[in-house]
């Protein structure tokens, strides 16, 4: 039995037909977000290789306990279109494909008021917090088929790279992982050791990549994006500016199976690179860089008696940068995660995760920020999961005067 490779810019968690467990924020870890139930309901045909879908994603907190602003309440919701065209399937050009996305997005800072640096709440990210923009539009052109393809435009890299979450598929569809976590905070989505530096939700990288699977379980990714979000750009909500500012990634992985029950396992790792001047606090760094690494691995499968694919999985993550004006130095984290442990309820999720920050003492007098999260992801029907999650960062990075906040957070999912 070998992985199938899931790395390129179309991989789904949850596909058209098929709804499984999903990340926390589907919109942070698949290029083509929902389900397309909304394109067949306006008529288009799957034939006809045009996809229309889209997510919602609205959440209510509450930091019942410490935290910079002790009982406050915030609300988030980001509301994504994603439009695909297989170009193949509709005109006959070979080996083509086109994505546009749109995201509404209307927020609080919902982690300032916990006091957090790294994020508890991954929806929320840099301010403005009320935006409306182009999240996506890219050409990806297969050159050599389910070998070598090439993307150009605006995307999010971290479909692409230090995606600890993306789907495990398998030759038997039986045994899929979905996706490796449902965890809310920030890590997940993107290693904190790259916070400030990397393109990702909810500011995209306009450039180009190129994913290389030359078999079913290696492949080879590499980006070049705009850089000016580490001046502090908000790409979502600015044209690119190619001003000499570059972020520059690549990544190597690898899949596989072991023992009896052919229990899969991914491991990836990355260096990054950053260039221009980058001046925070009277503090100039000349160009930075760094690298990470992540892997997950199935521990278990038939936990659960009345569900056969029950099962548990883990995964964790490291990175660390070279950087002195980055928010966060060193980055290490890990989880765990049950699939359909309870009674019949085969499309609930419930996992734990930690994430330890090394901060930047130039920027903060805490050396260190540890976040703690535990939640259940429940199947409600149809596309539609409710996710009550509960965090609790005992050393707030924002101050070492800021006492350790407990947060709450119930999290709708919608997918169409």
């Amino acid at each position: 039995m070998s992985l199938a490779f899931t790395g390129g810019a179309v991989a789904q968690s949850a596909s058209d037909r098929h709804v499984s467990a999903v990340s926390g924020n589907p919109g942070a870890t698949e290029s083509s977000t929902g389900t397309g139930q909304l394109g067949r309901l306006l008529g288009l045909r799957d034939e006809w290789g045009v996809r229309l879908g889209g997510l919602w994603l609205a959440d209510t907190n509450v930091v019942a306990a410490g935290g910079a602003q002790p009982g406050a309440w915030s609300n988030n919701s980001a509301l994504f279109l994603s439009l695909r065209v297989d170009a193949e399937k509709l005109v006959n050009w070979r080996g083509a494909t086109f994505g546009v996305e749109f995201l509404q997005f209307n927020g609080t800072a919902t982690n300032a008021q916990a006091g957090v640096v790294a994020g508890y709440n991954g929806i929320v990210g840099a301010p403005p917090f009320n935006r409306s923009e182009l999240f996506q539009a890219w050409y990806l052109q297969e050159i050599v088929k389910d070998v070598l393809k090439v993307r150009i435009g605006r995307s999010v890299p971290t479909y692409d790279f230090g995606n600890v979450l993306r789907p495990v598929k398998l030759a038997d569809e039986a045994q899929n992982i979905a996706a490796v976590s449902g965890l809310l905070f920030t890590p997940v989505f993107v290693n904190p050791s790259l916070l400030g530096a990397m393109p990702g939700y909810y500011n995209p990288g306009d450039g180009v990549t190129v994913n290389f699977a030359p078999t079913r379980s290696f492949y080879v990714n590499f980006g070049a994006y705009d850089g000016s979000n580490a001046r502090g750009t908000q790409s979502g909500i600015n044209p690119p500016m190619f001003n000499g500012y570059w972020f520059t990634i690549g990544e190597i992985g690898t899949s596989w199976t072991i023992g009896d029950s052919n229990a899969p396992g991914r491991f990836g790792i990355g260096l990054w690179r950053q260039t221009g001047q980058i001046t925070v606090a009277g503090i100039t760094d000349d160009g930075f860089g760094g690298f990470y690494l992540f892997g997950s691995q199935r521990v278990a499968r038939g936990v659960n008696a009345r569900q056969p694919n029950s099962s548990v999985s883990m995964f964790v993550q490291a990175g660390a940068n070279s950087s002195e004006t980055l928010p966060i130095r060193q980055y290490y984290g890990g989880g765990i995660t049950g699939y359909g442990l309870i009674g019949d309820r085969a499309l609930d999720s419930i996992g734990v995760g930690v994430g330890i920050s090394r901060l930047n003492p130039a920027l903060f007098d805490r050396p260190s920020e540890v976040m703690l999260q535990a939640y259940y992801q429940a199947h409600l029907f149809d596309a539609v999961f409710l996710q009550p999650t509960v965090s609790y960062i005992p050393t707030p990075g924002v101050s070492s005067a800021t006492p350790g906040a407990l947060a709450l957070t119930m999290r709708l999912t919608v997918l169409f």
